[in-house]
């Protein structure tokens, strides 16, 4: 498909607001987005520079190029001020490729075991970023065993669950977690570092299995033990890896 080229200001707004809401579906956050383009803009750039040309507040804007540095999307160098650059666009394609490939994988293996099954599975879904957030708090509330939890936003979670992780491995739950390198995690819990995570993926006592789109404003999950086991030792594999 041939690309064109904003050729006006208005064209230039109207596809900058375009791509930005393309990486929000991604995992950025809407300030994320447009820092990362305005670093592919400039090529490099500072904290100031990049809040002036994204439009983003000047006090948000290092936050949010940490993040997207802890996401994979630019590189700090070591002086002062810190300039970041972009990871290339690219390099970023071959990554949501990866990762979408794997997503495809594990509804490829949900559809193999239900038809296996030759019967219909309920599949309950929520959408809201606090209801799919409860939703996991109340699986971790609820596990009697073991909890894992795959997924590249960590910091959301922990700080809505905190007292819920506590709890549980207080009542002796065994909670495995799975992130990317760099982020911070509750304290006590077994930790595997993996990069490229794009969804959150949730596995209780290997009996109840949820999976969420990389913003957690939507979730699917299935009481279904068979199903839960399966997406467990796929979260196995790539713990060992």
């Amino acid at each position: 498909m041939p690309i064109t080229i904003p050729q006006t200001k208005e064209e230039l707004e109207k596809e900058f607001k375009s791509v930005s809401g393309k990486l929000e579906s991604l995992g950025l956050s809407a300030y994320e987005s447009k820092a990362y383009i305005a670093l592919v803009a400039h090529g490099y750039g500072n904290a100031e520079l990049i809040a002036k040309t994204a439009q983003i507040p000047r006090t948000s804007a290092y936050s949010v190029l940490k993040s997207l540095e802890s996401k994979g999307f630019a590189i700090a160098t070591t002086g002062r001020p810190v300039i970041y650059k972009p990871e290339p666009p690219s390099k970023i394609f071959e990554k949501v490729k990866d990762e979408l490939e794997e997503t495809f994988q594990k509804l490829e293996l949900i559809h193999e075991i239900l038809r296996e099954r030759g019967e219909p599975q309920l599949v309950y879904t929520i959408t809201g970023k606090d209801k799919v957030t409860e939703k996991i708090g109340e699986l971790l509330d609820k596990s009697t065993s073991n909890f894992i939890i795959s997924t590249p936003v960590v910091s959301e979670i922990r700080d809505k669950l905190q007292k819920k992780i506590e709890n549980a491995i207080k009542r002796g739950i065994d909670v495995t977690i799975i992130t990317e390198a760099g982020q911070k995690v509750p304290k006590n819990v077994k930790v595997v570092r993996r990069e490229g995570l794009i969804a959150t993926d949730v596995i209780s006592d290997e009996t109840t299995a949820l999976i969420a789109s990389p913003d957690l404003n939507a979730c699917g999950y299935i009481e279904n033990a068979q199903l839960a086991r399966h997406l467990a030792q796929f979260l196995e594999i790539l713990m060992e890896h």
